[in-house]
């Protein structure tokens, strides 16, 4: 007996043109025999929009996470750190297709998505492993919270009129203590995104690393930090600033910091895949993103070709 195919589809159903794309990718996939699935928050909004996809199953109800094969994510980069978070459980790729802004975790953009869909069926597409980050959260000797990330990790300050007063450590060892409105600790994925607002460098994806970036410091030395991946870098909340902070994970996740607690944050041992169909270069995907002038390159002389 053949096992059937299932990937599950993502999108953001709360807006009107995503849920639209979300109901052609499933109506294509059960035209060419595979089985679509939408996590259990989709499938109201998707139902009611197309009845004839009323009886599709229902990830968790009728699909568990490790028989997909794949996960088709339509919408902008919060989507896809959304299914990212959905289907941490399974080892099945997200091939994103972005109908945001910026998008960069997406591989196609809404023009493209019958192709992207051509290419899933085939099973046309190479897989990419991306860094993520374990995050433990200690108060004292006790484990208050433990979860993980796939950009970033941020301590920030919950009140506005109050300063954070943090202890950054690696490896270890005291490295400086500040006031500041937040640190952010990065994987290279999300070098391009929070840490990059706040000034962090971009660092591609093949970069194996971690990252530090203070979020308005109050400091001399306060600039952001790469460090290997094998690093273990945790920030205090000093006890003696009596306030208090909250950990986002991805721009989700809250979770309120007392003072006094610590954040403890190492790569992670389980990657996000993403799926990839296009072979362009990271360059490329930097260029056509943030929109960056290259008029009047002349391209490598035949020499640096030659040598690649």
């Amino acid at each position: 007996m053949t096992t059937p195919r299932r990937i599950l589809v993502v999108s953001h159903t709360w807006r009107e043109h995503a849920l639209a794309a979300g109901v052609e990718v499933c109506r294509r996939l059960i035209a060419a025999g595979v089985d679509p699935v939408v996590p259990a928050e989709e499938h109201g909004e998707l139902a009611a929009s197309a009845p004839d996809l009323a009886s599709i199953a229902v990830l968790g109800r009728d699909v568990v996470s490790r028989e997909l094969e794949l996960v088709i994510v339509v919408g902008g980069d919060g989507t896809i750190l959304r299914a990212a978070e959905i289907a941490r459980d399974s080892e099945a790729p997200l091939l994103g297709v972005n109908l945001g802004h910026v998008g960069f975790l997406a591989e196609a953009e809404r023009e493209d998505l019958a192709e992207v869909i051509r290419h899933a069926l085939d099973r046309d597409y190479t897989v990419e492993e991306r860094m993520t980050l374990e995050v433990r959260v200690k108060g004292g000797d006790e484990v208050l919270y433990e979860t993980w990330a796939l950009n970033e990790v941020s301590i920030e300050k919950a009140s506005r009129e109050r300063m954070l007063e943090v202890a950054v450590e690696i490896d270890r060892r005291p490295l400086s203590t500040f006031g500041c409105d937040g640190v952010v600790v990065s994987t290279p994925t999300g070098s391009t995104a929070y840490a990059f607002s706040a000034g962090g460098p971009v660092v591609w994806p093949s970069v194996e690393a971690l990252l530090l970036v203070p979020l308005s410091a109050h400091a001399l030395f306060a600039r952001p930090l790469v460090v290997g991946p094998e690093s273990a870098l945790a920030v205090e909340l000093l006890e003696r600033s009596n306030t208090k902070g909250v950990l986002w994970c991805d721009g989700r996740r809250p979770f309120d910091l007392p003072p006094g607690s610590r954040v403890v944050v190492r790569r992670s041992p389980k990657p996000v895949l993403l799926a990839r169909v296009s072979n362009a270069p990271f360059t490329d995907r930097l260029v056509g993103k943030f929109d960056l002038p290259v008029a009047g390159w002349r391209g490598p002389d035949d020499e640096e070709g030659q040598r690649g």
